[in-house]
């Protein structure tokens, strides 16, 4: 008897395929650090409420070099990166690093208790049923999709998928001593 994979498993192993690949903003692959002069500036005009139910204004960030990561409880990459973007933010947020998760899927109490499990240091901001932000970063191939962001609010590299430590930290310190 021949096994012929569902259309559902067909979509399940190209969503895990995607989960795996890192991409670059405008191909910028060799690029260490730095912001190509045509990087897309970042909608920063929004407000955000954090586990605690405080107003988080992205634009108030601006100055800052900003790790916006969108994930969700159930990414098994996300997993993988959030003690990643813990060690970031507690080495270099006096450098002037901010990293936001930007939970897509679930209730704040259920991010709570995510949060406090993954012992996250960083803002997790809600994003369940803000479309608008989803959209303005968008369209998004799958989870996590993280992009760092300059000081001037440009979009520099993009992420999707389980990315790699090393790369992040490279870019995250090449765009700190800018």
């Amino acid at each position: 008897m021949t096994v012929t994979p569902s259309r559902w498993t067909r979509v399940a192993v190209g969503l895990v395929l995607l989960a795996t690949t890192v991409s670059p903003v405008a191909g910028q692959a060799a690029k260490p650090a730095g912001c190509s002069a045509d990087a897309k500036i970042a909608n920063l005009n929004f407000t955000l409420k954090d586990l605690t139910g405080k107003d988080v204004a992205l634009s108030a960030l601006k100055g800052k070099v900003i790790l916006l990561d969108f994930w969700a409880t159930w990414c098994g990459p996300c997993k993988v990166e959030i003690p990643w973007f813990i060690e970031f933010y507690t080495t270099y947020r006096g450098q002037g690093l901010e990293v936001l998760g930007l939970a897509v899927d679930e209730p704040v109490p259920v991010l709570k208790e995510y949060a406090t499990r993954m012992k996250m240091n960083y803002p997790v901001l809600v994003g369940q049923g803000r479309d608008d932000v989803l959209k303005a970063f968008g369209p998004m191939a799958g989870l996590p999709t993280t992009f760092i962001i300059d000081r001037k609010g440009r979009i520099c590299r993009s992420h999707t998928g389980l990315g790699e430590k090393e790369t992040f930290e490279r870019e995250i310190t090449g765009l700190l001593s800018r």
